[in-house]
């Protein structure tokens, strides 16, 4: 009889438990579209013919032989920008109002750091279409108004993409399907075009004043009139000083704006991928993660991080003054020389300690994240894919330092460089693809004791808690709660020592990311902001000639430059993971 109601009672349990499960873990429902990959493909058609448009008329608009005008560009990207602006408020529109709109949400997209990350680029965005505003204002009897307007248009479209991408970076859309996919195709193709068009005015713009420094007045335009454009305002007058804060101003602004829209570019292709998609909560686990900045640290990666960032903004200010300033070679071959030492310790600490990293992992007990996430597939192939700038320009340097001669100490600097930058990129590319797909760390073992104790109890006794497990042969009625599990003295104790064997791992890894962020924030500032000692350094410029080899840091070099961004992105979130 006893066995029997003990099998009765199994039975129904399981059952309750059986019926519990299906109850709070439906299957996600089956998608209403016929062909999903035709809508992509065609979103994916649009985007690509916009995109070779916007490219094509970007290229030939920096070139003063073709007939190709800026503000042709200018007025293509407004029509852009206008067109994904009333897109935006469209959907904003239909998806308030209809409650089947959005039936779930990806937790792994859009979080809250890289939408920060997005809204202090737009700030300074907006600060750096304010300038041009100023100062296109001071020319508006001698330029054409498409001018004066694309700003203020763009300033109009990066407050409604920002708030847009604030508010639905996490949907899952299953209304309109293919109008999504193609609206979110336009924005991405949109914010692609204003990429190329930052970055091709700002390698102009660097172009120019290092040739204007280097020749006379009448040399300078002679060379404007035979090879690239000046722009239309070189034939305006801008002696007021405003004028040229303005002027300035904008152009020391362009990094933030190049971020915003790679930035941009990555969140709306996340939401394109999601849209139509199904996500099965039981299998998609949702990872509240809090953001702890000063707790369960050493502070030793925050400290040699912060004492890198700022002896690189030291040696950023003192190369911009020595090399743009001065016109005597050996203040210029000191300021190499010191630029490529500090890159050197900085890449070399990074190397070692993202080395670190990896054997850490290999102690570390968390299981690996299977589950598919559109958001990290894209970190991990924008990280493999920006990184193909950077080894590029370092291996195109290699082969002109082994090449050329003489070889003088500057060369071998650059060669150490060059090599260091590769290894950098490639173990630290394989510590953050590995920490991306480790499961964060499990609920606090404090709260799982709460849960595990029957009686309420988390540091107790050892042996009083042995006196309270009831013994296997024992006929006592079971506790009032069933499906509670009684702790054994054992598990106790390996509960209790837990955290302190994990503990140290965690600090490390939280050490490590923390240090490469700082690090990485103040190589993505050095290039950025002027310091490119590929266009100060004559040796690739006479190997490989005056016009392959500015040709090849201009293409490679802002994808170097995106990935240390986007790498500050990634290490963020395996701090947070850690």
């Amino acid at each position: 009889m006893g066995s029997g109601h003990k099998a009765d009672k199994a039975s129904l349990a399981s059952s309750q438990t059986h019926s519990f499960s299906h109850q709070h873990h439906p299957s996600p429902p089956a998608s209403k579209e016929v062909w999903k990959k035709g809508g992509r493909m065609f979103s994916i058609l649009l985007a690509v013919h916009l995109a070779l448009l916007a490219c094509t008329l970007v290229s030939s608009g920096a070139f003063e032989k073709i007939a190709v005008h800026d503000y042709d560009v200018f007025f293509l990207l407004t029509v852009m920008m206008l067109i994904v602006i009333v897109w935006i408020i469209f959907y904003l529109v239909s998806t308030s109002r209809s409650p089947d709109a959005i039936l779930c949400k990806d937790s792994h997209a859009g979080p809250v750091w890289l939408r920060g990350g997005l809204i202090l680029f737009a700030i300074f965005s907006l600060v750096m279409d304010v300038f041009k505003i100023g100062y296109y204002s001071s020319f508006y009897s001698c330029l054409s108004a498409i001018k004066i307007i694309y700003p203020i248009v763009q300033a109009i479209f990066v407050i409604v993409q920002t708030y847009f991408l604030w508010i639905s970076a996490k949907d899952c859309v299953h209304a309109h399907l293919n109008v999504t996919r193609c609206g979110l195709m336009l924005t991405l193709t949109t914010n692609l075009a204003v990429w190329m068009s930052a970055v091709t005015d700002e390698s102009v713009h660097k172009a120019h004043s290092k040739l204007k420094k280097n020749v006379t007045e009448e040399i300078f335009k002679w060379l404007m009139k035979a090879g690239m454009r000046s722009g239309s305002t070189e034939e305006c007058n801008c002696n007021s000083q405003i004028c040229q804060i303005f002027k300035n101003g904008y152009f020391w602004l362009y990094p933030f704006n190049i971020e915003y829209s790679l930035f941009a570019s990555a969140m709306v292709y996340v939401m394109w991928k999601n849209v139509g998609r199904f996500i099965d909560h039981h299998s998609h686990h949702i990872h509240r993660l809090k953001f702890r900045l000063f707790r369960r640290t050493f502070f030793v990666g925050i400290v040699l991080g912060l004492i890198l960032l700022v002896s690189g903004l030291g040696v950023l200010i003192v190369y911009e003054v020595r090399v743009n300033s001065s016109h005597e070679p050996s203040k210029k071959n000191e300021a190499l020389t010191m630029y490529y030492i500090f890159n050197i310790v900085c890449l070399g600490l990074m190397s070692l300690v993202c080395i670190g990293g990896s054997v850490i992992y290999r102690f570390d007990k968390r299981d690996m994240d299977r589950h598919k996430n559109p958001t990290r597939t894209l970190d991990v192939a924008l990280l493999m894919g920006a990184a193909l700038g950077q080894y590029a320009i370092s291996y195109y340097s290699i082969v002109a330092i082994v090449a050329s001669t003489p070889r003088d100490t500057i060369s071998a600097l650059n060669l150490t460089y060059a090599l260091l930058m590769i290894a950098q990129h490639t173990f630290q590319n394989i510590f953050i693809i590995e920490g991306l797909h480790r499961q964060p760390p499990k609920e606090d073992h404090k709260r799982d004791l709460r849960q595990k104790d029957p009686y309420g109890l988390t540091f107790v006794n050892v042996n009083a808690v042995s006196l309270r497990v009831p013994d296997s042969e024992s006929t006592v009625t079971p506790s009032p709660l069933p499906s509670i599990e009684a702790i054994h003295p054992s598990e106790l104790m390996q509960s209790l020592a837990g955290p302190k064997k994990m503990n140290w791992r965690r600090k490390f890894l939280r050490e490590i990311s923390m240090f490469l962020l700082l690090s990485n924030i103040i190589l993505w500032i050095m290039p950025a902001f002027g310091a490119r000692p590929q266009f100060d350094n004559d040796k690739e410029l006479n190997f490989y000639g005056d016009s392959m080899w500015p040709a090849i840091v201009d293409i490679c070099l802002p994808f170097g430059i995106f990935y240390r961004m986007h790498a500050v992105a990634s290490l963020l979130e395996v701090y947070i993971m850690s």
